[in-house]
């Protein structure tokens, strides 16, 4: 057979015409040959530099280098090649996966040099076993030595993948609160303007002393305005629409335009009437159009603030890398993580004037853990949906409790459920099995790295003894994240 530059030449001969090239290698050294009883051919293959002589997944068989060298190679994931072993003149190799009940090759074989080798079948490799203890003690020690070898590699190589996923995973999350810190700095110069443009005009005109103390107390309450608890999307649509009504009826400018942000700052008609009552009506529009630019700077800054702190906390989690995570535990509102996590993502997803529904059911939101990566699982999560969901689509965001039982976490306690739904194309059955190994990705060259979905797993099994699983079809896909609401090793448990 040959192929290109490489050369394999295979004759069957009677094992007697090898006999004295047996006993010149290492594991026959000691043996005659009326030993051999059981094996009357082998196979004698000469291979050019170069030459393929194994391939992961075909049938097993026992070689014996005669003359040159051979290399056995892993395929890894990230498609490099790990070399597991050399075999040289007088060596044996294949007794190993033999030994271990393997009926397949794993690694490949490769000869470095110009080869002659015989290949004995897996039937002949037993029957030389069974009578031949030179073999038996030879091949034993070899797989023993082999075995080793390859975990003490298998085991570096883990440890440089894990600090290349750990470096990669941080650019990837350092992007999407680097550019939501971006965006909410060129909306608040825009804010800042405008705001500027109201407080002149109001100035042009005295304010009477109600009229100052009705402003303090609604300017106080903006200021607290980063704290307030996030509302379900039904909540919010309502009290957006009765906030736009009740603007609308007392003559105010952009009432439904400036609602959202008096809603999501904690406003509502009776904290606003003390500005009816003092304001004329001209001056009541523009105090209300003040108050709104001012609530919505006031958000982007908590925004911005927001976007720093993940970055400051994803790098510390680097120098926390190597080390438990002994911090406290401390309270986690699932809820307000998930509104942070969205309004850092809010351009993207208008952009493609996605909707989002919150279906916040869980009561309580809060668990308990020393875990601090939660967002990192939501800004995932959350990004991948909105990739996959084509435009004007809407995407679900649902939390809820479910009892708990020793076996599935340990210790009994509840569950807190978070599903996050997209009605994109889907995810198909054939890849679903592989969605959460790290470098797999079916994003576009370029444009996905593979490890999203991986360190969501991680986090959500390592740090927080959760589980997370994905339902798809085509319209529908959702990843169902289920956090314990007090874990027995409360996060403690550092990222391998």
């Amino acid at each position: 057979m040959r192929e290109g530059t490489q050369r394999v030449e295979i004759e069957s001969i009677p094992l007697r015409d090898v006999a004295d090239q047996l006993r010149q290698t290492r594991p026959f050294a000691e043996t005659a040959f009326d030993q051999l009883q059981g094996v009357e051919q082998v196979d004698r293959v000469a291979a050019s530099a170069g030459t393929v002589l194994v391939k992961p997944g075909e049938p097993l068989s026992y070689w014996l280098v005669l003359e040159g060298e051979t290399r056995a190679e892993h395929l890894e994931q990230d498609g490099t090649r790990t070399t597991v072993g050399l075999a040289g003149a007088g060596e044996g190799f294949g007794e190993t996966p033999l030994l271990c009940g393997k009926t397949e090759a794993s690694f490949g074989v490769v000869a470095v040099k110009d080869c002659t080798l015989l290949r004995f079948t897996e039937q002949s490799f037993w029957s030389l076993m069974a009578c031949c203890p030179a073999l038996r003690k030879v091949a034993l020690a070899n797989m023993a030595q082999r075995l080793q070898t390859y975990q003490v590699e298998a085991l570096h190589r883990e440890k440089l993948v894990s600090l290349g996923t750990l470096a990669a995973g941080l650019m990837h999350e350092l992007n999407n609160p680097g550019a939501a810190a971006k965006r909410a700095a060129s909306q608040l110069r825009e804010n800042l303007k405008r705001l500027q443009e109201l407080s002149l005009k109001s100035a042009s005109k005295p304010k009477t002393a109600v009229q100052l103390e009705c402003m303090h107390s609604l300017l106080e309450h903006a200021m607290r305005s980063c704290s307030l608890p996030a509302l379900s999307s039904i909540e919010q649509s309502d009290a957006e629409e009765a906030m736009g009504t009740w603007l609308d009826t007392a003559g105010v400018e952009n009432a439904y335009s400036i609602s959202p942000a008096l809603v999501e700052s904690g406003f509502d008609s009776q904290q606003l009437d003390c500005a009816k009552d003092a304001f004329e009506a001209g001056g009541f529009s523009d105090a209300l159009n003040w108050l709104a630019a001012l609530v919505s700077s006031v958000s982007l800054v908590c925004s911005i603030e927001e976007a720093i702190t993940r970055v400051s906390d994803l790098v510390m989690a680097v120098k926390k890398f190597a080390y438990d995570d002994r911090s406290t535990a401390k309270e986690v509102n699932v809820h307000d993580s998930l509104q942070s996590t969205l309004t850092l993502l809010g351009h993207k997803i208008r952009i493609k004037q996605i909707a989002v529904e919150k279906r916040f059911d869980a009561a309580p939101a809060i668990i308990h853990t020393r875990g601090s990566a939660l967002s990192q699982v939501w800004t995932n999560l959350i990004d991948n949906a909105v990739d996959a969901s084509p435009p004007n689509a809407q995407m679900e965001i649902s939390t809820w409790t479910e009892a708990g039982s020793a076996q599935e976490n340990g210790t009994g306690a509840a569950w807190l459920a978070v599903s996050i739904a997209d009605h994109g194309s889907g995810i198909p059955a054939d890849v679903r099995p592989h969605i959460f190994e790290p470098f797999f990705t079916t994003k576009p060259q370029g444009s996905g790295t593979g490890l999203g979905l991986e360190i969501v797993h991680r986090i959500v099994t390592q740090k927080f003894g959760g589980t997370i699983e994905v339902e798809s079809e085509p319209g529908d896909t959702r990843f169902i994240v289920r956090l314990p609401m007090n874990s027995a090793n409360d996060g403690g448990k550092p990222l391998k």
